[in-house]
């Protein structure tokens, strides 16, 4: 009795092409590359459907040929030893010429395809500055004086040229929908360009790292929000100002004055804004230093369910426990002194790694710049729906068990450990000293104010 095993692998085959064939025929592909937004996409998936189909043709024709062939020069019972031939110069002469012909018609509009997506982008572009960090995306925009993280806005309609550069590793910036992906490289600047249409206003869409770059690489995102020009204006226009809360510029030095030292810089600095807030001024203080104009920031309703971060919180060994109903009691102002002057805690101060436009001014200028920071710019972080890469959403909860432990939140993460009696993983011992839960929810309520 014949064995039923071939016809069961059969069966199971038969099964698992179908499964493929009717999953191939979804509709939905969120963050897919074969899309023609801007005119890079446009360019690539046009070449892209050029090779697909010359190489369908040369497929079907090779496996038609082949088939043929097995068929008509099957052995059979009886039948005589094929004749043997020794070449054939029409057929050689034919299947060289017609790769040749087919090379020409690949090469031709690769070319075409690759000295459009590299000449240099028109004058009237907006110009980005990209830098990769491990793991969190930087955004400049020079031409605004804004810089901002792992949220990226675009005016619809205009090109947007991308300068990239890398503070550490390799990286690489990707937003499927929109681009292709380029290398984001130390000591080494690379650019990309491309133009999201003008219907595009009020769409966002995912953006990733492409290249491994270490052990939270699945945890460096990003998001582009495409709005109206309008709208870009009034968002940089309000990311451009100082922070909410921040205190007034101290006055310059006078000329009989010492030139103070640079740790003196600090201390009277993290001082004077230790000083510059109390509960009592804090409300008055806070109306007086509000942004004047109106931001524009993306709503949060508009954005669909795929590209809001669905990371949940840590369990088990990494769980990070938080009383949650201390977050109603936070007090920014105490957060304000906290962000701004650690250093009685024995921490070293938010503000010598995360910048805060208008914090730690000295003479009317800012001690630390963005060029020597080492952490994301927080001046406006609550215009942002997401944070620590683009992995959570940008709310009260998440962000108090970041602050407590953010390596348990995402592993690699180069922020201090700052909860009191929390593990902390880069260090291999547990915090003596550090922030207890009330403390952190002022933090919280702080950075939640910087609107």
């Amino acid at each position: 009795m014949p064995s039923k095993r071939p016809r069961r692998i059969a069966s199971a085959l038969i099964l698992v092409a179908g499964a493929l064939a009717v999953a191939a025929c979804g509709e939905k592909y969120p963050n897919s590359t074969f899309t023609h937004l801007t005119d890079f996409n446009t360019i690539i998936n046009g070449l892209w459907n050029r090779l697909l189909l010359l190489g369908t043709i040369v497929f079907v024709i090779v496996e038609a040929l082949l088939v043929f062939t097995i068929i008509k020069f099957r052995k059979r019972e009886g039948a005589p030893a094929p004749k043997q031939t020794h070449g054939n110069s029409t057929l050689e002469i034919t299947w060289t010429i017609i790769p040749v012909i087919i090379l020409v018609l690949i090469a031709v509009p690769t070319v075409s395809a690759i000295w459009k997506t590299e000449a240099k982008a028109s004058a009237n572009s907006i110009q980005v500055q990209v830098i990769g960090h491990q793991w969190w995306w930087e955004f400049r925009y020079p031409q605004y004086g804004v810089v901002t993280a792992n949220e990226l806005y675009l005016p619809a309609g205009r090109t947007a040229n991308f300068q990239l550069n890398s503070r550490d590793v390799i990286h690489s910036f990707w937003t499927p929908q929109l681009g292709g992906k380029r290398d984001v490289i130390t000591n080494r600047t690379n650019y990309i360009w491309y133009t999201p249409d003008s219907s595009l206003a009020g769409s966002v869409f995912n953006g990733f790292c492409a290249e491994y770059c270490g052990s939270s690489h699945a945890n460096m995102r990003f998001h582009v929000y495409t709005v109206a020009p309008a709208d870009f204006e009034r968002w940089a226009a309000h990311q451009k100002e100082n922070a909410a809360m921040s205190p007034i510029a101290a006055p310059a030095a006078t000329a009989s004055s010492p030139a103070p030292t640079a740790g003196a810089k600090v201390a009277a600095a993290a001082s004077k804004v230790a000083g510059a807030l109390t509960p009592k001024t804090a409300a008055a203080q806070a109306t007086s230093m509000t942004p004047a104009s109106e931001g524009y920031v993306f709503p949060l309703e508009k954005m669909p369910p795929h590209t809001l971060p669905q990371t949940p919180l840590p369990v088990g060994d990494r769980e990070v426990k938080f009383d949650d109903s201390l977050l109603a009691q936070g007090d920014a102002a105490r957060g304000h002194e906290l962000v701004s002057n650690m250093a009685h805690m024995g921490d070293v101060p938010c503000l010598t790694c995360h910048i805060i436009k208008g914090e730690y001014l000295v003479a009317g200028k800012a001690m630390f710049t963005d060029d020597n920071a080492k952490a994301p710019n927080l001046t406006h972080f609550a215009t942002r729906h997401t944070f620590a890469g683009g992995i959570y959403r940008s709310d009260a909860r998440m962000l108090a068990r970041w602050v407590k432990n953010a390596e348990h939140m995402k592993p690699g993460s180069l922020m201090t450990t700052l909860g009191a009696g929390q593990y902390w993983p880069s260090m291999k011992q547990t915090r003596t000293t550090g922030l207890d839960d009330r403390q952190i929810a002022d933090i919280v309520a702080y950075l939640m104010a910087l609107k």
